[in-house]
This record gives structure tokens, sequence and C-alpha cells, in this order.
């Protein structure tokens, strides 16, 4: 395949043109195309006049002339699609491997893993996303929250509730085959060229589902309601498991539990196993209103329909530490992301059509092993803290009621919360309270200078009426588990860290890859018992 780069149009313009731009640059004659496609489609909307940018993908009918024709520009390349080739190693594995957790690393290593014919077990903690669905609808409704049913937990893991976005900066080749798998599963078809892709949290549960009917058909077995209690070992190798159904043996473990798993990091750590305190963030979101982000990304193109739903990544250093925009929801809402009693966690998310009146993103300041002493029993303790902060300061609203106050307000420590154009979305109810009291010192002051750079790059950041609404706590897992070049733990033969909780992933598409490589590493060493 042919990769036609930077292809430069205005709005007014279309897919048409884009092509035959393509064939001009390549001289190539139509002749000679088997297919051609638009790969990648974004937006320059720098000095004030929007451009389309294209990449445009050509395949010939004599794929031997393609290399010719891929070395005529800069803008020209060669791709071959990523393969997920495994081969079974020599040594027989006894007992089937267990997969904790189905979020999307422990989804598609369990799925590598099937198509190899390893029949796994699929340990998750949570519910089957019917069940999922209808625990996190009724906490939205009535303040009464699942521990183990909630936007944290539950098959899909946490990104299932989420915008669905797909994007990452691994800049893996693995990347490919994760949006094949997905485009496989129902995903919609612009994912496969989107700058910025995104499934959208409705159409992603179906996708999901599908995966994990997948898995089963395969041989494979999910256990839902199912959690990881503790390990057995002997002589630093892993010999089996214990959960809330009962003991397993086991030898091979992949374990991706999601960054939100407390109880199972300490239950760990209790049983022997040191953790690594690693960097997250914390801070709120902000919600805008969506066309007024437009207005200030397209300027006097806003709201062309040729033009997709604005987005924006902003990051200032401040003394030393990052503060950025994270998981920004283009015409979504904040939800209540709680997965403990008693502790307010915020978080995004949007539909598919990003159709929404409000855009939101976390605004979070980074935290790292030199604020908790190298210590990661006392990085959880700190999201524990701060998620019990906003509790309390939400209380009088209501069970998880978020603690909310204008942006403004927030940067001259006032307090106040005027609602006007913007409507907090935040589903249980916001009261008005001094975000900035709810935390650190220092991290309110970087978090008010980072927005105060903000509004000079993104004009209108700091309007009189956008929200602020906490705390966000979950960036990341504040923890990683050590492992080596092999995938496996290196205090622990037969564990395999896996994913964002581990400390290895940072989003959807990261921690696909990630569940993917370990599945390539566990199925290099062993096949299946039986063979």
């Amino acid at each position: 395949m042919i990769l036609v780069r930077d292809i430069r149009l205005p709005l007014s313009a279309g897919e048409e043109q884009a092509r035959a731009q393509a064939l001009h640059l390549l001289r190539l004659p139509q002749s000679k195309v088997r297919q051609m496609g638009v790969a990648r489609l974004s937006v320059d909307a720098r000095h004030g006049r929007p451009k389309l940018v294209y990449t445009i993908a050509v395949t010939l009918k004599d794929e031997g002339e393609e290399p010719a024709y891929a070395g005529a520009l800069p803008c020209v390349a060669l791709r071959q699609e990523a393969q997920l080739v495994l081969t079974p190693g020599a040594q027989t594995l006894k007992t089937r491997p267990v997969v904790c957790g189905l979020g999307p690393a422990g989804l598609f290593a369990a799925l590598a893993l099937a198509q190899q014919g390893f029949a796994p077990i699929v340990l998750e903690r949570g519910p089957a996303l019917e069940d999922r669905v209808r625990a996190v609808e009724h906490f939205s409704a009535t303040g009464e929250l699942d521990e183990n049913a909630n936007i944290q937990f539950g098959e899909g893991g946490a990104g299932t509730f989420s915008d669905g976005k797909l994007t990452t900066r691994i800049g893996d080749p693995l990347c490919d085959y994760v949006t094949r798998v997905f485009l496989a599963h129902g995903a919609p078809a612009e994912i496969a060229w989107q700058q910025k892709p995104h499934v959208g949290t409705d159409l992603l549960r179906g996708v999901i589902t599908s995966i994990r009917k997948e898995i089963e058909a395969l041989g494979g077995e999910v256990r839902f309601n199912t959690a990881l209690t503790g390990l057995h070992t002997r002589n630093g190798v892993l010999t089996g498991i214990d959960t809330t159904a009962g003991p397993l043996p086991c030898e091979a473990l992949v374990l991706a539990v999601g960054h939100s798993a407390r109880d199972t990091f300490e239950a760990l750590m209790d049983g022997g196993l040191t953790f690594a305190c690693k960097p997250f963030s914390v801070g709120f979101r902000a919600e805008h209103l969506q066309s007024e982000i437009e207005k200030s990304l397209y300027h006097d193109a806003a709201g062309h329909p040729a033009l997709p739903r604005g987005e924006y990544q902003l990051s200032q250093q401040v003394n030393g530490r990052g503060v950025y925009t994270f998981c920004m929801c283009p015409g979504g809402q904040v939800v209540a992301a709680a997965s403990e009693s008693g502790r307010v966690v915020t978080n995004g998310m949007s539909f598919h059509a990003r159709a929404g009146r409000n855009a939101n993103a976390a605004v979070v300041a980074g935290v790292g092993p030199a604020d908790f002493g190298d210590d990661p029993r006392r990085a959880i303790a700190f999201q524990r803290e701060l998620e019990a902060r906003a509790y309390a300061a939400g209380r009088a609203g209501g069970p998880y009621a978020a603690p909310a106050e204008n942006v403004v307000s927030f940067l001259e420590g006032r307090g106040e919360l005027k609602i006007t154009r913007v409507q907090p979305t935040y589903n249980r109810g916001v009261v008005p309270a001094d975000l900035g009291s709810l935390l650190p010192a220092e991290l309110t002051g970087a978090l008010r200078a980072g927005l105060r750079a903000f509004d000079r790059k993104l004009a209108g950041y700091t309007a009189p009426e956008a929200i602020l609404t906490g705390l966000e706590t979950r960036t990341s897992s504040p923890v990683r588990l050590v492992r080596g070049e092999t995938y496996e733990c290196t205090q622990l033969a037969g564990l395999y860290p896996c994913g964002e909780g581990a400390g290895y992933a940072g989003g959807i598409m990261s921690a696909a890859v990630d569940g993917l490589w370990v599945a390539s590493a566990l199925v290099s060493r062993y096949h299946p018992a039986g063979d």
C-alpha cells in the first residue's frame, strides 16, 4: 500500500479532489490502481483558515510496482499492514492461562490467546456489560454505588464509559491491527482514517461484547463477578490463584486489572510483591460551550459542515511540574466515576455523535514518586484522600454530588459557581465549592498558572461561564509492577503484568497493544495443554 500524505485542500473540496491530487503527485495512471481511498483525514486550523489534510492510500494491481512509486516524494511512503503472527513455544502449559481483567488489555490478551488455542479463563470482578450499564444508570439516578459494577469496573473496563478514543502516541505497528479488530466487530468505518479516531461509548459497548463472544466461541471462558484475591507461589514460581469464587491452579496469569483496582494492588503488596510508584496526575474537569471552543479553533469557519467537532490539547510547564489537558470529550458530558464508597471521582465521556452542547476535558497537574517518598501506598492514599475531600465538599447536594466553581472563581480563590450559558453536565449534581482548598497548595498554584497559559493559547478558555468540576484523580495508575524483557514479572515467574493498571499503558489503544504483546510473549514460550 502506498500512502500519499499532506494533501491540503480547502473545506469546499472533497475526497475526489484528494484522490486526483494523489495520482498527480505519484504520476500514476488510473489504469494501474486497484483500490484508492482516504487513509487519514485531519484539520489544520492554524492561521485562521482551516484546511482539510488528507492521506490517500493507494493499492496497485501489480503490488510489486509499489516500492518504485513509494520513493518518489518525501510525502509518499510504502506501508505494509501489521500482522500478529504467533508461534507457540516448546514448553507445555499444564493449566489454562488466566487473564485477570476484561478491559482493553485483558480483552486483547485473551483474544490472542484464544485464537492460538489456549482457551483462557478470564476473570472480571464486575458484571457483563448489560448488567453493568444498568448498575451505572442506577448509580446516576440514585447515588447507590456498587463497588464492583460502575464506570471503573465491569466488562470493557474504564474505557467503555468514555469517548472511546483510539488516539495514541506509542507508534506501535500493532495499533493498525487493533483498529482492524475493532472494525471487524462493528466499530464505525471512519476510525480507519480519522486523525483522532473515536468510537463513542454508545457504539463501543457493542464492539466490546462482540470481541468477548469471539473469545468464548474460540474456547475461552469469561467468569464475571469474580475478583482476584491472592496468589499461590512456590520457590518464586506462580502455582495458583485465589479468587472470590475459590482457588484456581494457574501457572500463567495475565494481570490486567486496570488503574483503579486498589484492593488488588494492596493484596498483592501484602502477599510480598513490591510495586514501584509511578507518575500520574490530578485536577478537575473543565466544561465550555462546544460552539465557543470551535470559534477559538476554526475562527470564521466554525460551524462549516466539513469540519469535525473541535478538539484541543494544551500543556504548560509550571515550576517543573506539567499541567495539561487530558481526555478531551467534544460534545460530551462529565460523569460520576466513583468506585469506592464516600469518594467522588469525575471523568468525561461522549457518544459517537458528540452532539452535546458542552466540551469537557480534564485539566490536571502531574505528581510522581518524589511527591510520595517513592512509596506506592502513599500515592494510593493520596488519591483516596482527594476523593474523600471532594465527596465531603459536595455532600450538601446529595450522595456523590461534586464540588464545582467557575474558572475565574478558581483563579481568584472565591469558591463561587454562577451557572449561565454553560450548564454543568455532571450527572449527580454539583455544589459551589473552593476547589483550590481541596488540593495541596503547590498543585493549586500550578493549575492556576496552567489555566492562565491555556487562555493565551486558546482564546476564551477562562471565560466567565466556564465551569470546573472536581476532582479528577484516575488519569492513570499510581503504581507499576516491574516486568522484564519477556513481559514476565521480575519477582514472580508466571505473572505477566499488563496494561494500564500494571503501569504499562495509558488509554484504550496502548492498553490493547500491551495486551497483544503480553499474549505474544506467553505464546512464544508455551503451547497449549493437549497439543
